[in-house]
């Protein structure tokens, strides 16, 4: 079954892609044919199917219904295994980190839950100052909760394959006293009656490897972090819909807020170090999706539960550090190419490491295809399809209706999954949780106009991130930085003066060879030029709280935020208003110089 819905998927999104290419052969070759239009067509062919595969994955997750999952009474439940609930950090802001962590174990006592997981800080920090925060907030907790015997804390002096190599070593050193592992990220906070559920549907299913939540983000003040927040409240849950009703048993892995069977981890996960120097070379950036396909190749299931709530993150508050982390994930999936060969893998896992490779790949193809676009009527000016008289390009009949029904079913492509989500919500009872149906529509309409306005700019960050790794430069591990701050003009300008001389040239280039597609390069060349305004407007708290006042992105977990998000916001002021000096606990609150429980 899983198979034929697969098949029908693919060659649905082959078909719209085939079409949209015949379309547009058609169009531009009417009056003869070029070696540039090979290359136009092949560039559009790629751009139409990926944009094909996600208008597909949306569909299937709107009309595809879901099968019914374990919902067990938290309070009640009862179960022998153990969890280890994993907290990675790396030179984070420790308060911040302590804050969830205790909301995160507060919940479970709460529930009457408390007394089968562990929690574990482990830390990769290479500041002194962020390790010392680190083991005071550790010791604050554990006088404040009680939580001797609960909560642990390890820190690598050497942090060896990065945050793939610190789940390693866990569970090489105490791994053995755990059946799941939650992973988190240090910005992750968890409903404590999710984190039941997803133990009570690892314990129902004994082949089950790894169990995925959806994450959504909270705690956003900047007009750029809210957009994603709201953005991800609204249409993210009826996307992992339709990646759950293609997924059997080869589902995804994102990294965080997911369940693993730590033996089946141990026995399959182990890490190849890829031949060769960074960016391609060395340890895999992108670890996740290359776990989940050897869970999978092991013979173990890799499922996402889109029904499972109260799974947060948190995100960058401007698109400078979007992109920085962008840079990061663009590396490590453009080395999953390496493995696209490795032996054993799943048909669907080898798709799963295309579709990441192309979703940075996606974007140098757009820019190729638009560079290519205008120096076609440059290089040969006739015949001209762009009379200085109309708007729209005037083609010959009956060419005209083509390119009218080739622009109509891209847009199509790109606007319906998300018009179908957004009016679908406003007309059900979905619409209350983002206050009221005039919100939802008011937050998707303003949220597709600054999405589309920043477009170019996130291209241009992403194909320059593609090209830095193609000529062999390596991004590292930067430390990624959450606070709502403002952007200084200054600052955005640093990030993006080269997206200002691009756009620039392009409007220079127009006006001197092809004056007449003036109007068609201003909707990517004028953001360009405007690229530092753009970012420090977005990435400031100031518009942010603007819009909040004005309900505009409201989401759920902000118009009424549940126990475990109160409580954090809560603990984190506590924390701040404790002493810093604290005197030292018993030496048996702490086990050993890892602090650490001993493996059983």
């Amino acid at each position: 079954m899983i198979t034929m819905k697969r098949i029908v998927f693919a060659a649905a999104s082959a078909l719209l892609a085939a079409v949209a290419t015949y379309l547009f052969f058609v169009v531009v070759t009417v009056n003869g044919v070029t070696n540039l239009h090979f290359v136009q067509v092949g560039l559009l062919m790629l751009c139409c199917l990926w944009l094909a595969w996600g208008f597909n994955m949306a569909l299937a997750g709107i009309l595809v219904p879901q099968p019914p999952r374990l919902v067990v009474d938290a309070t009640r439940w009862r179960s022998d295994s153990r969890t280890a609930i994993l907290v990675p950090v790396y030179n984070e802001d420790a308060r911040a980190v302590f804050a969830r962590v205790a909301a995160m174990i507060e919940g479970l006592r709460r529930i009457g839950q408390l007394e089968r997981f562990h929690v574990h800080v482990l830390s990769d920090s290479t500041r002194i100052e962020c390790v010392d925060a680190e083991r005071e907030g550790t010791r604050l907790l554990l006088a404040e909760l009680g939580a001797a015997g609960r909560l642990y804390y390890r820190h690598r002096e050497k942090n060896v394959g990065r945050k793939a190599g610190n789940i390693e070593d866990f569970v090489t050193n105490s791994g053995g006293a755990y059946d799941y592992m939650l992973v988190l990220d240090a910005d992750s906070l968890m409903r404590p009656e999710t984190i039941v559920q997803m133990v009570a549907r690892m314990d129902e299913d004994p082949e089950l490897g790894l169990l995925q939540t959806q994450p959504l983000i909270i705690g956003r003040r900047t007009l750029f972090g809210r957009a994603l927040q709201f953005s991800a409240a609204l249409f993210s849950p009826i996307f992992s819909r339709g990646i759950a009703a293609l997924q059997g048993r080869e589902g995804p892995f994102w990294g965080h807020n997911a369940i693993i069977r730590v033996r089946a981890f141990a026995a399959c996960c182990g890490l190849p170090t890829l031949k060769g120097r960074p960016p391609f070379g060395g340890h895999i950036l992108s670890h996740d999706f290359v776990e989940a396909a050897l869970l999978a190749r092991g013979g173990y299931k890799v499922r996402v539960d889109p029904d499972l709530e109260g799974s947060y993150e948190e995100a960058p508050s401007n698109i400078i550090e979007y992109a920085k982390r962008d840079r990061r994930w663009c590396q490590g999936n453009l080395q999953h190419g390496k493995l696209l060969g490795a032996p054993g893998l799943k048909p669907w896992s080898r798709v799963a490491l295309v579709s990441g490779i192309m979703a940075y790949a996606a974007s140098p193809i757009w820019l190729m295809f638009l560079i290519v676009s205008l120096l076609d009527p440059i290089l040969a000016p006739e015949p001209n399809y762009f009379p200085a008289d109309s708007l729209f390009p005037v083609f010959p009949q009956p060419e005209t209706q083509k390119a009218l029904l080739l622009l109509f079913g891209i847009f199509v492509l790109l606007l319906l999954p998300k018009t179908l989500i957004t009016f679908g919500s406003a007309l059900t009872k979905r619409r209350r949780k983002f206050g009221g149906a005039l919100s939802v529509i008011a937050g998707a309409t303003v949220e597709l106009v600054m999405t589309s306005i920043l477009a170019p700019v996130m291209m241009m960050f992403q194909s320059k991130a593609v090209a830095e790794i193609l000529v062999g430069a390596d991004a590292g591990w930067p430390a990624s930085e959450r606070e709502d701050g403002s952007l200084p003009l200054g600052t955005a300008f640093q990030a993006s003066w080269w997206m200002v001389l691009a756009g620039a040239a392009v409007l220079l280039a127009t006006i001197n060879y092809s004056p007449n597609l003036m109007l068609w390069t201003l909707p990517i060349a004028l953001p360009l030029v405007a690229a530092p305004l753009l970012i420090s407007a977005t990435g400031s708290p100031a518009l942010g709280d603007w819009a909040r006042r004005r309900h505009l992105f409201e989401t759920p977990f902000e118009a009424d935020p549940e126990p475990v998000i109160r409580d954090a916001a809560v603990w984190r002021q506590r924390l701040a208003r404790l002493d810093r000096h604290q005197p030292d606990l018993e030496n048996d609150t702490m086990k050993g110089p890892g602090m650490l429980p001993d493996p059983v």
